[in-house]
């Protein structure tokens, strides 16, 4: 009965014809007259990885998303800007999509949005800070103006076809975050989003778990659980933490500058850097672009509420002295094109490091990002400057839930399936572990796979077909026109370097008119390698001319000889494999008259 007391209550029921439990629901608002017996998720990013984050719901003539963000790239995609998901298995059934509903304002649920409009123009959905963020990037891209875009807030519920979304507070890094119950025909499907149990909040209210525990009592058949901080150990801190570092921090400054990285959307953070610098007398700058138009909309909005007076531009700080300004800036993560990266090597043009700054990092590097933040930090010593960081003090605290806090979601919502969602897969694994530990029966656990379909209906779950998945690389203007071959020349180039060799050719008769000349990329200073060179340019020489006897007159094949002789030759002389890219220009007898 508790299924049909919760569509009784949200309002999903059409006809429903009940014996002990739903028998039959015989039609439900756009979702076709004969009913599937599964719901269909389907994760195209946010799983073995952090970032991404993109989860495609499906129910006969219905669809909706939960969020659409990008990833970072790794060490691994040289030139690539940002990585999104593959849209095209949504695009293939865009005819069925009902909206976009989005759990927070962060990059990796809102910042592929952008790209995923372009294809598909459907509603989008979100509290009131995670809209104005998407508008600002909707405006950068030129799509504002024919995006469908609709400010929500928690407590709300949103009609997606057969689909009834409601939005439930809940504690993050940014304000505004919340989890979704999504009600469908076969039952209610609970989606966490980023979240953490913090009882003092830096602004607003706590997570209702009250609210939790009635849905709970009525019943979640699955529940996808954030699992980022899956093999971290009791609660995560409470904000206020940083706010007592902060306080220290800046005592211990005294008349030095201050300056302050942490990510950009991190208003909660942001707001405590203000509120100790007032208490310090101290004025504000920013500095990066994305923290400049965060903080821009988040004061616009009511989310920040610095004193008046207490925010000025950072020419006006350059003429203050150090004791008396704060910076907060972008690049806690170590990002080459960030402000504090380009301070760091001294590449800033409004600001210079030296012993008279304190620098504070209040961020904890994203996997795959310590080597990054590492030489920034270094850096910044050789520069003179003291530097603190999360690994010293408490700087920083995460936004994701702790280990007890997964455990009192599960104990609250009491789901009959459970898909942990968000994160590398050994978070995966250890949240699908918690939820055993909580006595879920392990049949009813599905660890996903990127891309794979989980079907889950009343009396089971399980896997389903695969759908097109995995990562989009930006690079530019260019959007997906960078693949694996592509990534692994680079690789190449960067690695061993790049040999051009450049040979003129006359047409029929296949004598050599000029070269051949051979050019050095990365590989070997020429000055230095004369000897190697000429013997290289013996080589290439030798295939001509054995090509020639032979009267292959095929430049493919003529070049692919080349390269095969010359990546021989500077392997046994160097034990490098540069690229080697030959270039034959044809010139027939008539044009040299």
């Amino acid at each position: 009965m508790r299924e049909e007391s919760f569509l009784k209550k949200s309002g999903l029921k059409d006809k429903v014809v009940v014996s002990g439990k739903i028998a039959k629901l015989e039609k439900v608002e756009k979702g076709g007259d004969k009913e599937s017996p599964y719901v269909s998720v389907v994760l195209l990013g946010g799983i073995n990885e952090i970032g991404k984050n993109m989860t495609v719901i499906e129910y006969g003539d219905d669809m909706f998303i939960i969020d659409c963000g990008l990833m970072f790239p790794d060490m691994d995609m040289p030139g690539v800007d940002v990585v999104i998901p593959d849209f095209s298995y949504v695009v293939k059934k865009k005819h069925k999509l009902r909206g976009v509903v989005l759990t927070h304002g962060h990059e990796d649920h809102i910042g592929a949005l952008s790209y995923f409009l372009k294809n598909v123009n459907v509603p989008v959905y979100g509290t009131q800070l995670t809209i104005s963020l998407v508008k600002a990037k909707l405006k950068e891209a030129g799509i504002l103006r024919t995006a469908n875009l609709n400010v929500k807030r928690a407590g709300d519920r949103i009609r997606l076809g057969c689909f009834l979304v409601t939005l439930i507070h809940v504690n993050h890094s940014i304000p505004d975050a919340c989890a979704l119950a999504v009600s469908t025909p076969i039952g209610v499907l609970f989606h966490t989003g980023d979240y953490k149990v913090d009882f003092t909040p830096i602004e607003g209210s706590a997570i209702d778990l009250s609210e939790l525990g009635e849905l709970g009592r009525r019943g979640v058949l699955l529940l996808l659980a954030d699992s980022t901080n899956a093999e971290k150990p009791g609660f995560s801190p409470s904000e206020q933490v940083v706010g007592s570092s902060f306080e220290r921090l800046f005592k211990s400054a005294t008349d030095k500058r201050i300056l302050v990285a942490t990510f950009a959307s991190n208003v909660h953070r942001i707001q405590q850097v203000i509120t100790t610098a007032e208490e310090h007398n101290r004025k504000v700058a920013v500095s990066g672009r994305g923290m400049v138009n965060v903080i821009a909309i988040a004061i616009e909005l009511g989310y920040l509420k610095p004193n008046p007076g207490t925010m000025i531009d950072i020419d006006e700080a350059n003429k203050c002295p150090p004791g008396q300004i704060v910076i907060v800036t972008t690049g806690s993560q170590g990002e080459p094109l960030s402000a504090l990266r380009r301070i760091s090597n001294k590449e800033h043009k409004k600001i210079e490091v030296s012993q008279n700054d304190f620098i504070i990092i209040s961020a904890q590097p994203i996997p795959g990002n310590e080597k990054f933040v590492n030489r920034v930090i270094n850096d910044l010593m050789l520069l003179g400057a003291d530097v603190v960081y999360e690994k010293m003090h408490d700087t920083h605290v995460s936004g994701h839930a702790y280990q007890d806090e997964q455990k009192l979601f599960i104990n609250l919502l009491q789901p009959k399936y459970f898909v942990p969602v968000h994160g590398e897969y050994r978070h995966l694994k250890k949240n699908a572990k918690i939820a055993r530990l909580m006595g879920l029966n392990p049949d009813n656990i599905l660890v996903p796979e990127l891309g794979r379909e989980i079907l889950v209906g009343r009396q089971e779950i399980k896997y389903g077909k695969v759908v097109p998945s995995g990562n989009v690389m930006v690079d530019g203007l260019g959007v997906g026109d960078v693949g694996s071959v592509v990534l692994r020349e680079r690789k190449l180039l960067s690695g061993d370097g790049l040999i051009v060799v450049i040979v003129v050719m006359e047409k029929d008769f296949m004598n050599v008119l000029a070269g051949p000349d051979i050019i050095s990329r990365g590989f070997v200073y020429v000055r230095e390698s004369e000897e190697l060179i000429e013997r290289a340019r013996g080589l290439v020489k030798e295939v001509l001319k054995d090509c020639k006897v032979k009267n292959v007159k095929d430049w493919g094949n003529m070049k692919n000889r080349i390269k095969e002789k010359l990546s021989e030759f500077f392997y046994k002389k160097t034990q490098r494999s540069p690229m080697i890219l030959p270039i034959i220009e044809e010139v027939s007898v008539g044009a040299t008259d």
